[in-house]
């Protein structure tokens, strides 16, 4: 199993396990028991294209974005009440130009 811990596309500062495809199908009995520690990431073609994580790393994420995402519709609910509104094309503009990137 290759445990090279090599940085990934998403961040520079984030390790974790690797396998290719190949490793991560002969082992995949060790496969889940190191998903239940930390984060694999598998590659394909020496490219990675999927993680793996724990059911409980997965419901703690899912938590995280349901509150994000409660805690958005609560401030748009607060700017329509104060009268915080724009135009269609305005917002659009805005959005296009990166402004809330």
């Amino acid at each position: 199993m290759n445990e090279s811990n090599e940085s990934n596309d998403i961040s520079e500062n984030v390790e974790m396990n690797t396998l290719t495809v190949n490793e991560a199908k002969m082992q995949f009995g060790e496969l889940l028991l190191k998903a239940q520690r930390s984060p694999v990431q598998i590659n394909k073609n020496g490219k990675p294209v999927v993680v793996v994580i724990s059911m409980d790393e997965y419901e703690k994420t899912e938590s995280l974005k349901l509150r994000y995402l409660q805690s958005r519709a609560s401030q748009a609910k607060n700017d329509i009440e104060a009268g915080n509104l724009s135009d269609g094309d305005t917002f659009f503009d805005a959005l296009q130009s990166g402004q809330f990137d």
